[in-house]
C-alpha cells in the first residue's frame, strides 16, 4: 500500500467506491438505454453514409468525407460500443441484441477470446508484471523490472507498427502463443483459436477490400483505399487511447508480491494507481469509448460508460480525501509521456528498483 494509506483506510476507500457503484446501478434506466441504442443508430448511419459517399469517391470531397465518416463509425463501434457491450455494461437491459454474450464486433479479435484476455486477465491483474499480459503486450519493455534485451532497441519501431495494425496485433496477442513451448497451453486449443481469428480477418478483408470496392465499380481503388485508411485510423486511435490509459508517467507497475492477501479495497487502490485519465470534452470521451475515464473504467468496468463522466468528480474528490493520486492530463501530454517511456525502456537500465521497505504510514481521518 502507499505510504500514506493504511489497510484500514484502503477498506474505507473501497466501501466509499462500493457506495458510488451501488448508487449508479440503482439509478440505471431508460435514459441509459436510450443512450446506447441512439449511439448504435448513429454509428450505423455513419457507416452507411460513409460507404455511400465512397462509392462516389471519384470526387475528392466525397472521398475525404466518406473516409472520415467510415473511420468515425469504426471507432465508435470498436471503442464506445463494442468494448463496453462486451464488458457487460448493458447486460442489465436484457436486450439480446446488445448483450455481452451475443455481441460480435468488427475487429480481428473474436469476442470470446478478447473477453478472457481483457475482461478477466487484464482487469483482474492490472499492471502486475507476470500476471497482466497487457504490460507491454508481450513485446514491449515498459518497466525497469523487465529484463532488458537488445531486441528492445527496436521497440519504438515495432510499437509504431503495432499502432497501425493494432487489431491484428491484439488478435495474435490474445492467442497466448508464447505459452505453448512451456506446455502451459495446448497447441490444439491455440490452433482452434487461430482458426477463429483467421475467419474474422477473412470476413473483414472480403467486406472492406473486395465486396465494397467491387460494388463501387470504377471507384474500386478509391473505395479500397478509403476502407484501408479508415481501418488504419481506427487502429492508431485505439492504440493511442489504450496506451494512454496505463503507460503515462504516474501509472504504476506492480510486482506479484503486491497481490499477497490483497483485499477488495486494496484491489481498488491498485486499479487507481495503475490507470490514467485523459482530459477532454463530451465528444472526445465518446470517441475514446470513455476510456479517457480509464480510472473510473478500471474501478467499475461493468458500469455503463456514459456514467463515468458523471462520477469522475466524486472519484477525484475521494482520492483527494484519502491522499491518493488521480492521474489525468491532455491527450498530447499523455501520448508524449507514453512514447517517452517506450523510448527510455528501449535502452539498457535504469536499474531495477529495490524492494521497498515498510515506511511509516499515516492514518487518515475516519471514514464516514
Amino acid at each position: 500500500m502507499p505510504a500514506t494509506l493504511t489497510s484500514v483506510d484502503a477498506e474505507g476507500f473501497g466501501r466509499e467506491l462500493d457506495r458510488i457503484r451501488d448508487e449508479v446501478i440503482e439509478s440505471l434506466g431508460e435514459r441509459d438505454a436510450r443512450y446506447i441504442r441512439g449511439l448504435i443508430a448513429i454509428q450505423r448511419k455513419l457507416e452507411l453514409g460513409g460507404r455511400a459517399l465512397l462509392i462516389a469517391s471519384w470526387f475528392p470531397p466525397a472521398w475525404i468525407t466518406g473516409t472520415a465518416a467510415l473511420a468515425t463509425a469504426k471507432i465508435l463501434e470498436n471503442m464506445e460500443i463494442g468494448h463496453n457491450v462486451l464488458h457487460g455494461q448493458w447486460d442489465w437491459m436484457r436486450d439480446p441484441k446488445i448483450h455481452s454474450t451475443t455481441w460480435e464486433w468488427d475487429t480481428a479479435s473474436p469476442a470470446d477470446q478478447w473477453k478472457h484476455s481483457h475482461n478477466f486477465v487484464h482487469h483482474t491483474w492490472t499492471n502486475v508484471l507476470g500476471k497482466d499480459r497487457d504490460v507491454g503486450y508481450s513485446v514491449l519493455r515498459i518497466s525497469p523490472e523487465q529484463r532488458w534485451h537488445p531486441i528492445y532497441l527496436a521497440q519504438p519501431f515495432y510499437n509504431a507498427l503495432l499502432a497501425l495494425f493494432f487489431e491484428y496485433g491484439i488478435a495474435i496477442y490474445d492467442l497466448e502463443l508464447e505459452r505453448i513451448p512451456s506446455g502451459r497451453k495446448d497447441p490444439k486449443e491455440a490452433l482452434a483459436q487461430l482458426r477463429a481469428v483467421a475467419t474474422k480477418i477473412r470476413r473483414q478483408v472480403v467486406k472492406d477490400y473486395v465486396a465494397f470496392p467491387l460494388l463501387a465499380g470504377p471507384a474500386f481503388l478509391p473505395v479500397l483505399l478509403g476502407n484501408l485508411t479508415a481501418n488504419l485510423a481506427r487502429n492508431v486511435w485505439a492504440h493511442t487511447i489504450i496506451f494512454c490509459g496505463h503507460l503515462p508517467e504516474g501509472a504504476e507497475v506492480f510486482t506479484e508480491d503486491r497481490l499477497e492477501g490483497e483485499t477488495r479495497g486494496e484491489w481498488y487502490v491498485r486499479q487507481l494507481l495503475g490507470s490514467c485519465n485523459i482530459d477532454g470534452g463530451g465528444l472526445f470521451h465518446i470517441m475514446s469509448g470513455n476510456l479517457s475515464h480509464q480510472i473510473e473504467h478500471h474501478l467499475f468496468p461493468d458500469l455503463p460508460s456514459n456514467r463515468y463522466a458523471e462520477i469522475a468528480p466524486r472519484i477525484r474528490a475521494l482520492c483527494e480525501r484519502f491522499g491518493l493520486p488521480y492521474t489525468s492530463g491532455s491527450l498530447a501530454r499523455q501520448a508524449a509521456s507514453v512514447w517517452k517511456r517506450v523510448l527510455r525502456m528501449a535502452l539498457p537500465g535504469p536499474r531495477q528498483r529495490p524492494p521497498a521497505t515498510a515506511p511509516p504510514v499515516k492514518t487518515l481521518g475516519a471514514v464516514a
